[in-house]
């Protein structure tokens, strides 16, 4: 990346190892790091909790929250990483800067089904994976984006981002 301090965002439906990858590729390059779940309204995660999906008026808080931290970023002059669904181009444009770059973590949505039913103590049941992936609109071309398959190890996706976008440690 050319930018003196880029933001990346790990996108993609709920189950795609966001958190997981995100959480490695800021450990390696020693840049900061938000789960962007942590951002969401109390009442967001209760509505998520109950099974039912959000809605764009739902959305909103959350991603003006998430776009105040990566402007918080960036005008601190420090790399970030932060997750976000960002399932369409309309919450993608809340977020898109100069120095962010999406990274669509995409695979067979019945291995994602897999991961959601193994996981654990998070508010995001299974039952709404499908209106995820309905929602999804995957990145245009002239979007700042890449995409990451899930056929490969956690690591392995780390190393793909780095290779891809020419990272370093600290920028």
């Amino acid at each position: 990346m050319d930018s003196t301090a880029p933001v990346l965002v790990f996108m993609g439906p709920a189950g795609t190892g966001k958190s997981t990858v995100a959480a490695l590729l800021a450990g390696r390059l020693g840049w900061d790091l938000q789960e962007g779940d942590d951002l969401h309204p109390a009442a967001n995660v209760a509505k998520m909790a109950a099974g039912h999906a959000l809605n764009d008026d739902d959305r909103g808080p959350w991603l003006d929250r998430v776009a105040a931290w990566i402007d918080g970023q960036i005008a601190a002059g420090r790399p970030g990483v932060i997750t976000c669904s960002a399932l369409k181009r309309r919450y993608r444009d809340v977020l898109r800067r100069d120095d962010v770059t999406f990274v669509l973590l995409m695979g067979d949505p019945a291995l994602v089904l897999e991961r959601l039913l193994r996981r654990q103590g998070h508010f995001m049941p299974p039952s709404l994976l499908t209106s995820q992936f309905e929602a999804l609109e995957i990145p245009d071309a002239d979007e700042q984006a890449i995409r990451v398959d899930l056929d490969m190890t956690p690591q392995e996706q780390v190393d793909a981002v780095i290779a891809r976008l020419h990272l370093s440690r600290g920028a």
